[in-house]
């Protein structure tokens, strides 16, 4: 066991020479170096005060669902917190759960609780934190619509900012251009509703989900962001990229703004596929896609 790993060990549960595909939905990228569970504050100030100490990269992950990691090795430090910091409270129609919650299951919760505004997660399989930093949305719905505050480790101190210092755009944030903040909480209203009402919505969206997207294969959600102009499967479709494959890489039959990984994919191949879809769109349509997936350890 080396310094580093015993240090770390200190502080939370270790793994070293850990799998970045295992780590995302998408099942790419190579491996990182450590792996770290804290499963509170202090312990997590305690790993990114060594890690300053030492030097070492390190990364926040949540679920990993909208993540698509190089295939190079990952020298740092990848942070874990969906398997610590996963404690909620209702006060009322008011919810603050911590970063590593899974979004699907407190959409569950608030649904059982008689509480309407978070349905349009209940099938996004990533966390409260990476639905913040993001702003994840669904059925014309988002984050930054319910979030009133965010509890967040800025420069070794934990601070609540109002939603409007989050600057909540489409399908990003303020934490977007501050990497080395971290997301604790979310503090959310929600609205009195129907638990069955509720309940009914959620299961239609979910049959709807089966229906049109590749749920049976590893993906990281839609891949490019909307452009104003037309949805990027309207343009995607347009190249005739339907079913498309490069490696491993495929774009799905089902829905197009999905790229799978059919085969054994690696980043390179995603990234390729990618690439000339970009190219062919801009070529015959003239507009500009851009990848709504977070790109990780690329050089």
């Amino acid at each position: 066991m080396n310094d580093i790993t015993e240090r770390l060990s200190k502080f939370a549960p270790v793994e070293t020479d850990v799998s970045l595909a295992q780590m995302t939905t998408l099942r790419i990228g190579g491996n990182a170096h450590y792996a770290v569970y804290p499963d509170n504050l202090l312990a997590l100030d305690g790993i990114i005060q060594l890690a300053k100490e030492e030097g070492v990269a390190y990364k926040v992950f949540g679920k990993g669902s909208n993540m698509l990691c190089s295939d190079d090795y990952f020298e740092g430090i990848i942070i874990r917190l969906d398997h610590g910091f996963n404690d909620y409270w209702f006060d009322g129609d008011e919810l603050t759960a911590e970063a590593g919650c899974s979004l699907i299951y407190m959409s569950q919760e608030a649904m059982k609780r008689g509480y309407s505004g978070l349905e349009f997660a209940s099938g996004i399989p990533g966390t409260i934190g990476g639905g913040v930093f993001m702003n994840a949305g669904a059925y014309r719905s988002s984050m930054s619509e319910i979030v009133e505050a965010v509890y967040v480790y800025v420069d070794g101190n934990a601070i609540w900012m109002s939603a409007e210092e989050c600057r909540f755009g489409y399908r990003t944030s303020i934490f977007k251009e501050h990497p080395d903040w971290i997301i604790l909480a979310a503090r959310m209203n929600l609205k009195e509703g129907e638990t069955e009402k509720i309940r009914t919505l959620m299961d239609d969206r979910r049959k709807r989900r089966l229906a049109s997207q590749p749920l049976d294969k590893p993906s990281a959600g839609s891949v490019f962001r909307n452009p104003d102009e037309v949805p990027a499967w309207k343009l995607i479709e347009g190249i005739g990229y339907r079913g498309k494959m490069i490696g491993g890489a495929k774009v799905s039959d089902k829905h197009v703004n999905f790229i799978i990984n059919e085969d054994g994919a690696t980043a390179y191949d995603f990234m390729r596929l990618v690439n000339e879809i970009k190219d062919k769109v801009r070529e015959k349509y003239g507009i500009d896609l851009h990848m709504e997936v977070e790109r990780f350890n690329w050089h």
